[in-house]
């Protein structure tokens, strides 16, 4: 669960919620225990972006920077509009891990991204396995 939590915050392709609802439905875990795993892997996977958006910076020029200079000008704007709270996004599909590479572009405080990115993983998780385990009365 750590491993496939901790690569699906980096910037690489993945999904952690399929693998979490797997082991929930397994019931060969403790609930606790696998969103404590997945939520602390996920938050260092997201700590990899935010190292990466603080040094990799200086390389923007360079052919291979994996952001172009149009899309770190949007997220600039975007993450001076909602500044660091927009970190309690990091959880979303396709825009949190960016978010969480322009946090270190931006130089984002390391205790007050740790704190945001916290929260919105471990919410995240919580409510997939709340879905998973019928918890909120909606299946």
């Amino acid at each position: 669960m750590f491993l496939v939590a901790f690569g699906a915050a980096t910037l690489l392709p993945g999904g952690s919620e399929a693998l979490l609802v797997g082991l929930l439905l397994s019931e060969r875990y403790l609930l606790w225990l696998l969103l404590l795993v997945a939520t602390v892997g996920n938050v260092l996977g997201s700590l990899v972006n935010w190292w990466l958006g603080l040094y990799l910076q200086r390389f923007q020029n360079r052919r291979w920077f994996p952001v172009s200079p149009v899309q770190l000008a949007r997220g600039r704007l975007h993450y001076h509009r909602y500044g660091r709270w927009s970190l309690l996004l990091s959880w979303a599909p396709v825009v949190g891990d960016p978010l969480t590479l322009v946090a270190g572009i931006m130089r984002e405080p390391l205790w007050s991204f740790l704190v945001l990115v916290s929260i919105a993983k471990a919410v995240r998780y919580l409510v997939v396995a709340m879905l998973t385990l019928g918890w909120l009365g909606l299946g």
